[in-house]
């Protein structure tokens, strides 16, 4: 099997060589080049080739943010991961690199630790991620069954309009009632939840709570942006806050958030347990209480993310009596939290991204007079 072609562009030539060693110790990778600099890699682009580009945010002359407007307008399906800061500038800078059509991100260690917590990082966050981006077709395990070239554009968000799989009928919403929604997603999630949130309607008769893995300071800011982009109220998750229809909340960076029923309410709970599926928030967590709560009044939703955080979660929701609907491959970046829910027979749906806001209205109004 060929192995896949990485391009590494960062400033910082201790952690461009530090990078570059650890990913060429993986049998499956090949860096097939290096740059200090945007201008220098775009330089390199069609001659080098790469399968995926890693992108430092701050460098000097042709920064990320720049650097990717600049390679989105040849190269729109190249997997870009970024690199960025663990500071509220790197987080903004993030969004905003995710807007752009960057594929994913990492937080770059900083510190006293940073380079073993580097070393860490790409070992056990950035390697298997590339591997499961450029998965060729056929494989599995949480990876994509095709590239996944086909499954971005330049702008980053609305993959389900590259039309990559035939939408799947709408059938008639369950006469169950649904009281709350259950969302996760990692990998490409930030932009399918601005789309699946900005197409919901303003009084959808349910709160919404989520959990998208990333770290403090990041969940906050998109919590932020998803607010000022759509027609719904959205926070950064809050212990002791009671959930209200047309209301989203977005789990904290680093802290699981799980739901509580208090008498005829629910509220908001928090903690730093272990992590689970090596995430913390982690949706196995929230949909596990969900389930609790809400019983079968609860809808689960799994979307677009690399691993199978959500798998246990969405069992409990199932067992409950619950409902659960999965993103489909051909619009998700990864498909492997919804991909290993569909393939466990969990989802009631497994709809293309631009359906799945409908079927949530739908399953909302479900029960209460208004199924349209």
């Amino acid at each position: 099997m060929p192995k896949i072609r990485v391009l590494v562009v960062d400033d910082a030539v201790v952690f461009r060589r530090l990078l570059s060693d650890e990913l060429a110790a993986d049998p499956a990778l090949e860096v097939v080049g290096t740059a200090a600099n945007g201008r220098i890699a775009l330089a390199k682009l069609a001659h080098l080739n790469p399968d995926l580009v890693i992108l430092d945010v701050e460098m000097p002359e042709l920064d990320g943010l720049a650097t990717l407007r600049e390679l989105r307008k040849t190269h729109p399906r190249l997997p870009v991961l970024m690199f960025s800061a663990l500071t509220e500038r790197g987080a903004e800078a993030t969004l905003d690199a995710l807007a752009l059509g960057a594929t994913g991100y990492f937080p770059k260690p900083t510190g006293a630790s940073g380079m073993a917590d580097a070393i860490r990082v790409i070992r056990t966050g950035l390697v298997p991620e590339i591997k499961a981006l450029c998965a060729p077709a056929g494989t599995s395990g949480g990876a994509p069954s095709g590239s996944v070239a086909r499954r971005l554009v330049a702008g980053g968000s609305h993959y389900g309009r590259l039309d990559a799989a035939p939408p799947a009928p709408l059938t008639p919403a369950p006469r169950g009632r649904v009281d709350v929604v259950a969302v996760a997603a990692s990998t490409g999630g930030p932009n399918a939840l601005t789309d699946v949130l900005g197409a919901l309607p303003a009084d959808l008769p349910v709160p919404v709570v989520v959990v998208q893995h990333m770290p403090p300071t990041f969940t906050r800011l998109l919590a932020d942006r998803l607010a000022a982009r759509g027609p719904l109220r959205v926070f950064e998750g809050r212990a002791g806050e009671f959930l209200a229809p047309g209301t989203v909340w977005l789990a904290p960076g680093d802290y699981h958030m799980s739901v509580l029923r208090d008498g005829d309410r629910v509220r908001l709970q928090l903690h730093q347990d272990a992590p689970e599926n090596s995430c913390r928030p982690a949706a196995d967590v929230l949909f596990r209480s969900v389930a609790r709560a809400f019983g079968p009044a609860a809808l689960g939703v799994v979307m677009t993310g690399m691993g199978q955080d959500g798998l246990r979660g969405c069992e409990a929701v199932k067992h409950a009596g619950g409902q659960v609907i999965a993103q489909d491959e051909g619009t998700s970046v990864v498909w492997g939290m919804p991909g290993f829910v569909a393939r466990a027979g969990l989802a009631d749906k497994v709809l293309p991204l631009p359906q799945v806001a409908l079927e949530i209205a739908r399953r909302a109004r479900a029960g209460r007079g208004d199924a349209r």
